[in-house]
C-alpha cells in the first residue's frame, strides 16, 4: 500500500505545473508558426501573471469564508480544465483572428490562460491536499512537481527540434533577372507540436486519475495544521524538511506533529532586520529574473544562433529547475554570504544572456559553435543558481514562521509581475530588441 500510494503521489504531482513548463519547452516550434514570432515568450510572461487571479481568489475563499471551499471539487475542475485545454490546444493552436489590425494568436493566448490558471491555482489547492497525508508521501508529491518540469523538457529534447539549412531562392522584381538570396529552413521535428500537446493532455489525465484513487483510498488521514504559501518556489522548499512519519501495516499517521512544529518555532533562527531586508530582496530579485525579465528576451538571446540553442536553451533550463531544487533537498546552505554570491552569478549569467538579446540578431560568436554552446550553458547555469536560491530562502524563511512565508509568498508574486510587467511595453512597444533569419541577416564581423 505505502508503495502504491508513493506512486499516486508522484503521478499527482506531475499535473502541478507541466502544462505551463509543456509551453516553454515547445516554444522554439511554435515561434516558427505564430504570428508574433520572437515576441512570444513576452505575451507568455504577462499572460502567466494574470493567471495568478485563481490562487488569489482560493486564498480570499480560505480567508473570507473558512470550510466553504470544496478542496477536492476545486481539483477535479482544475484538473478537467487542463486536460481539455491541452485537447484544445493540441487542434487549435496555429489559428489566427485579425485584432486591431494585425494577425494574433487569440486561440492560443485564450486556451493558454485557461492552462496557466490550472497550474497557478494548483499551488494552493493541491498541496492542502496533500498534507492530509504523511510527510513522506508529500515528498514524494514534491518530487512529482519537480518532474513536470523535467520530463517535458526531455520529451522536447527527442522530438529533435534545430536541424536547419540555408537554401537559396530566387525571385523576380517587375521585369528584372531573377535575384538570389538565402533565407533558413528548418527540417521537420521527430513528431509534430500537435504530437506533443496530447502528450501533455495525457501528462494531465494520468494526474486526474491519480488523484481520484487518492481521494478515493481506504484509511483515516490526519490533517495537518500547517499552512502553506501558494507560491510556487515556497511550495517547493515546504517539503524539503518535513519530519519523517512511522508506518504501522497499511494505516499511516503523523506523529507529534505538533510537538515538531513546537520546537522547529523554538529553534527559528534570528535575523536581523537588516538580514531580513536582504533576504526579501533576494526573493523579489530571484522571481523578476527568472520568472519576468529573462524568459521574455529567450528568443532574442538565443534564436541569433540557430534553433537547435534556442531550443537546448528551453528544454535544458527546464530540466535545470527541478535538479537544483532537488540538490537543495540533499545539500542545503543557509548562509546569506554563499546565497548572495550564488545570486550574483546567476545574475552574471542572466546579464549576458540579456546581453545577446540586446544585440540581437548579431550577438557575440554567432555563427560558430563556441557561441552556441555558451548561451546554452548560460541559461542552464542562470536557471539553476537563481532556482537553488529561490528553494534555499524558502527554506530559511519557513523555519522562522509562518507569516514569513507569506510575505514571501508576496514578495515572489510582486517580483514576478514587475519583470513582466517591465519586459513587455520594451519588447512590443519600444521594440529595443530586434528579430532577423538566421541565414539571411548579415552581421558585421
Amino acid at each position: 500500500m505505502a508503495l502504491l500510494i508513493h506512486m499516486l503521489a508522484c503521478a499527482f504531482g506531475l499535473g502541478s505545473w507541466v502544462a505551463v513548463n509543456g509551453l516553454w519547452v515547445e516554444l522554439p516550434l511554435i515561434v516558427n508558426t505564430l504570428p508574433e514570432g520572437w515576441e512570444l515568450p513576452s505575451y507568455l510572461t504577462v499572460i502567466i501573471q494574470l493567471a495568478n487571479l485563481g490562487p488569489l481568489l482560493v486564498t480570499l475563499m480560505h480567508k473570507l469564508c473558512p470550510g466553504c471551499l470544496k478542496e477536492h471539487v476545486v481539483i477535479y475542475s482544475i484538473l478537467c480544465i487542463g486536460v481539455l485545454s491541452c485537447i484544445l490546444l493540441a487542434f487549435f493552436w496555429d489559428k489566427t483572428t485579425i485584432v486591431a489590425g494585425a494577425l494574433h494568436s487569440t486561440a492560443f493566448f485564450i486556451i493558454t490562460i485557461f492552462l496557466s490558471l490550472v497550474d497557478c491555482t494548483s499551488s494552493v489547492t493541491f498541496l492542502p491536499f496533500m498534507t492530509q497525508l504523511p510527510a513522506k508521501y508529500v515528498t514524494t508529491f514534491f518530487i512529482g512537481e519537480g518532474l513536470s518540469g523535467f520530463i517535458p523538457g526531455v520529451v522536447a529534447l527527442a522530438q529533435g527540434v534545430g536541424i536547419a539549412k540555408c537554401v537559396n531562392s530566387s525571385h523576380t522584381p517587375g521585369n528584372h533577372t531573377g535575384m538570389w538570396s538565402l533565407h533558413t529552413e528548418y527540417l521537420p521535428p521527430n513528431f509534430s507540436t500537435e504530437v506533443f500537446f496530447f502528450f501533455l493532455a495525457a501528462m494531465m489525465c494520468i494526474s486526474l486519475a491519480s488523484f481520484v484513487a487518492l481521494n478515493r483510498l481506504p484509511g483515516t488521514y490526519e490533517l495537518s495544521t500547517e499552512n502553506l504559501t501558494p507560491d510556487i518556489a515556497v511550495s517547493v522548499s515546504s517539503g524539503l524538511e518535513n519530519p519523517g512519519a512511522e508506518t504501522d501495516g497499511e494505516g499511516v499517521k503523523w506523529q507529534g506533529e505538533g510537538a515538531a512544529q513546537s520546537r522547529l518555532l523554538l529553534a527559528s533562527p534570528k535575523h536581523s532586520v537588516y538580514q531580513l531586508t536582504f533576504i526579501y530582496f533576494l526573493v523579489v530579485w530571484v522571481n523578476a529574473a527568472t520568472n519576468g525579465l529573462l524568459p521574455s528576451v529567450q528568443t532574442y538571446s538565443c534564436m541569433p544562433y540557430g534553433n537547435l540553442a534556442y531550443h537546448l536553451s528551453a528544454a535544458l533550463s527546464s530540466v535545470a529547475n527541478p535538479l537544483a531544487a532537488t540538490i537543495a533537498m540533499f545539500f542545503q546552505n543557509r548562509s546569506l554570504v554563499v546565497l548572495g554570491v550564488l545570486t550574483a552569478l546567476g545574475t552574471g549569467f542572466g546579464s549576458y544572456n540579456m546581453a545577446m538579446a540586446a544585440l540581437s540578431p548579431c550577438p557575440l560568436l554567432r555563427g560558430s559553435v563556441v557561441g552556441e554552446i555558451i548561451i546554452v550553458l548560460s541559461w542552464l547555469f542562470f536557471t539553476g543558481t537563481l532556482t537553488y536560491v529561490k528553494v534555499m530562502v524558502g527554506v530559511i524563511l519557513r523555519d522562522r514562521s509562518h507569516i514569513a512565508l507569506v510575505w514571501c509568498g508576496a514578495a515572489a508574486q510582486m517580483g514576478s509581475l514587475v519583470g513582466s510587467v517591465t519586459m513587455f511595453p520594451l519588447v512590443n512597444i519600444y521594440r529595443l530588441f530586434q528579430s532577423g533569419d538566421y541565414c539571411s541577416t548579415k552581421c558585421p564581423l
